[in-house]
């Protein structure tokens, strides 16, 4: 029988936090590096209206698990019943403490007890901006993936993303054989929901023999606690390892792994595509409107150095104050 149940994962930091800030500058050699600057983590405070959001749009989420290194916003209502403040000393085992990169914290999403076997992952980026529903993420107990073939993009190969990607396709590769993966699962690497030019871009790399990196859409990700498991099994010293790393790194690897990893072996099914990711620096206007006309049920956007911060923060506050309004039960009554 179909487990019903579905949490929400949230990581969230409060990049102002003094104390936050005084203890990743100790651990830090270069605080100040293209890897660690401000814009990876100063705070857009838009947070409430993720909750907003979430009540609003998916009130049928089971648990949120918010997790956090400690600190919460003082609007939070720390006593709803399906908020589960979590800190990393909480789930995370203690030699991996204290971190800085969020790829520990999200390589060890199954150590979280009570967390069901399916959820939802989120970043602090993503957000709920129309009505969702359980089976926009899984189908029969299976996730919901596109299953693209990409290549990888980067102007700058300082930064250690792209290089993280690498160090997930090589496991991806070490398991699952491209050609034989999509002969398997053809129809899931050729289904019409995915559109025109995600299709015309698997005909395009058919010939690649391995993967050279799998298309991501940069929304909420749906993922199975048993496949975190397996994949910790057999992958062991790689994890291990990247969860020691107090900032992200070149020789991370980071969660796509697990998604990858169920593709791969076709453990999932095809997924409409019901989100947008938006660069904050170009595409800020169709961002403004697509969260003010609900175009998207889910959208993502980027942090950009370029931008002037604080004119298009309070622009996108506005955006989401439109269609979201009125406090959540997640805000504390007072304020």
């Amino acid at each position: 029988m179909e487990n019903d149940k579905i949490d929400f994962v949230l990581i969230w930091v409060d990049g102002s936090d003094p104390k936050w800030l005084e203890e990743k500058a100790k651990y830090s050699d270069n605080p100040n590096s293209a890897l660690n600057s401000a814009k990876r983590y100063r705070d857009w405070d838009l947070l409430r209206y993720w909750f907003r959001g979430v009540e609003k749009f998916a009130p049928w989420v089971n648990n949120i698990y918010f997790i956090t290194c400690g600190h919460y916003p003082k609007w939070l209502n720390l006593n709803h019943p399906k908020l589960k403040f979590t800190k990393h000393e909480d789930y995370i085992p203690k030699e991996y403490l204290p971190t800085f990169n969020a790829n520990p914290i999200e390589l060890n999403f199954h150590r979280i007890k009570e967390l069901s076997e399916k959820f939802i992952f989120f970043n602090d980026d993503f957000f709920v901006t129309n009505y969702i529903s359980k089976e926009d993420f899984f189908i029969n107990d299976k996730p919901r993936y596109i299953a693209c073939c990409d290549i990888i993009h980067s102007e700058d190969y300082k930064d250690s993303f792209p290089h993280i990607l690498v160090n997930d396709v090589s496991i991806l590769n070490q398991y699952y054989n491209k050609k034989e993966v999509i002969k398997k699962d053809f129809g899931k690497w050729f289904h019409l929901k995915y559109g025109l030019k995600l299709l015309m871009k698997n005909i395009s790399m058919l010939s690649y023999n391995r993967f050279s990196n799998l298309y991501e859409p940069h929304i909420a990700v749906p993922l199975l606690k048993s496949t975190i498991q397996e994949v910790w099994k057999k992958e062991e010293e790689i994890l291990d390892k990247t969860s020691r790393n107090k900032f992200r790194g070149r020789e991370d690897v980071n969660q796509y792994i697990f998604k990858w990893y169920d593709i791969g072996r076709g453990n999932y099914e095809p997924s409409n595509k019901i989100g947008k990711y938006f660069d904050i620096y170009g595409e800020k206007d169709l961002l403004l409107k697509d969260i003010v006309n609900q175009k998207h049920k889910l959208i993502c956007f980027s942090d950009d150095e370029r931008i002037n911060f604080e004119m298009t923060k309070e622009e996108v506050r506005s955006a989401f104050e439109k269609i979201l309004p009125n406090k959540s039960c997640y805000e504390k009554e007072m304020e």
